[in-house]
């Protein structure tokens, strides 16, 4: 998996919250409000400190879960994401790679974030794998593309946990349905191809009505599961 470094600026005095940060990837610079990492804030000491960070580039971790009302969190298996000029290809789970070491720690940020937003239902927390840990980078507080796999590849989908959290129900197994599961999106006129993948044994399609197949524009998609 290409790597890129990610140049992160903080400064002195500032709290976590207080002041946006400027991160530059691949040329492009992004702001972000808050940055959980411990080795951001220990950087708080210098007038100005650069740190940089040895990061998975657009194909970022992301992991998906589940909060009810009482506190109670479910996380599905962290997807193996595959972008393509930005946008989203294909989600696998179970995810095989040196990354997976930081899901535990992972998962207990976005447990974190969650109790701390009172968030119910699903969220989505997508971050980086640096060599100091987990670097959170965006949020979703709502199911998410990524999660469509959960559909078919898991116990309980992404959209029935989120009813069965918002309804204060008890929250459904997350454990996958076979050895592994794909989703691929089908963007713009890929959509097209919808009769061949409806005669595919074992796949999985999901057409979501938009009217036009606009270049990059995700029309629907299908997912694969291995029993």
């Amino acid at each position: 998996m290409e790597r890129v470094a990610v140049q992160v600026e903080c400064y002195a005095g500032s709290r976590a919250d207080e002041r946006p940060r400027r991160v530059r990837i691949e040329g492009r610079e992004y702001t972000v409000a808050r940055l959980l990492s411990s080795s951001v804030e220990q950087s708080r000491a210098a007038s100005a400190v650069t740190r940089r960070f040895r990061v998975v580039t657009e194909d970022g971790l992301q992991l998906d879960l589940a909060r009810t009302a009482a506190g109670e969190c479910r996380a599905w298996d962290v997807p193996r994401n595959v972008h393509d000029g930005g946008i989203l290809r294909r989600s696998s789970v179970p995810f095989a790679g040196p990354e997976a070491e930081q899901f535990d720690a992972a998962l207990a940020q976005a447990e974190r974030i969650a109790a701390a937003l009172g968030h119910v239902g699903v969220l989505t927390v997508e971050y980086f794998a640096t060599p100091a840990g987990p670097l959170v980078n965006e949020i979703a507080p709502r199911v998410h593309n990524s999660g469509h796999w959960t559909i078919e590849g898991s116990k309980t989908s992404q959209f029935e946990q989120h009813i069965r959290a918002v309804c204060g129900l008890p929250l459904g197994a997350v454990g996958l349905t076979g050895h592994h599961a794909t989703m691929d999106n089908l963007i713009g006129g890929e959509a097209d191809e919808w009769s061949r993948l409806l005669a595919e044994p074992g796949a999985h399609l999901h057409l979501y009505g938009k009217g036009e197949a606009r270049p990059g524009r995700k029309m629907g998609h299908v997912t694969r599961v291995a029993r």
